[in-house]
């Protein structure tokens, strides 16, 4: 897992808790076949960042869609208070309406990698801005273009990252985001 990987993973969480202060119980939905992320790790990240906010974790995994309800149905009877999404997986981009739906009926705030799963309904996305990393993709195109070795690049790690919240979940389910978090946000949706 890349260090800044964990390091996302660890600022969702902490974005979660301070939108919803009485937070005590994150439920954490993954796919341990997902997008090749060493889930030791990003579990192992989540559990010291957990620590650290006071925050119990409850690990729920949907390796197929259909388990997606069954994995909703536990965090709830184990009283989860929110649920965080991890792994990157694509089945949880492409059932992301289907997640925000079932978080919706449970009434609990998500947050996510994906942006889009906030336009589908879910709370809120903390994510690498998608444009900046294009552009700078196309400087790199660019770079080797004109003559560059792919290998004499350096690597390099995102530097912008938007916060998108969704009010009308919120209101929806019964959560007041305080002010000062809000003004924090790149994009709110009404």
């Amino acid at each position: 897992m890349s260090n800044i990987q964990g390091e996302l993973n660890s600022k969702r969480l902490e974005l979660l808790k301070e939108a919803v202060p009485k937070l005590s119980r994150v439920g954490v939905l993954t796919n341990p076949a997902g997008a090749g992320l060493p889930l030791a790790e990003v579990l192992k990240g989540l559990e010291v960042a957990a620590r650290v906010l006071s925050v119990q974790l409850q690990v729920q995994y949907a390796r197929e869609p259909h388990e997606i309800d069954g994995a909703f149905a536990a965090m709830s009877r184990q009283g989860a208070s929110a649920v965080i999404v991890v792994s990157g997986s694509p089945m949880f981009y492409a059932e992301r309406a289907r997640i925000a739906t079932l978080a919706l009926k449970a009434g609990l705030p998500t947050m996510s990698e994906f942006p889009e799963s906030v336009v589908a309904g879910g709370l809120m996305s903390y994510a690498a801005n998608t444009p900046d990393l294009m552009r700078r993709s196309a400087y790199y195109v660019d770079k080797i273009l004109k003559g560059a070795k792919p290998g004499d690049l350096p690597v390099e790690q995102p530097t912008k990252f938007e916060l998108v919240i969704n009010l009308k979940t919120a209101k929806a389910i019964g959560l007041t985001i305080p002010q000062s978090f809000l003004l924090r946000a790149d994009e709110i949706i009404q």
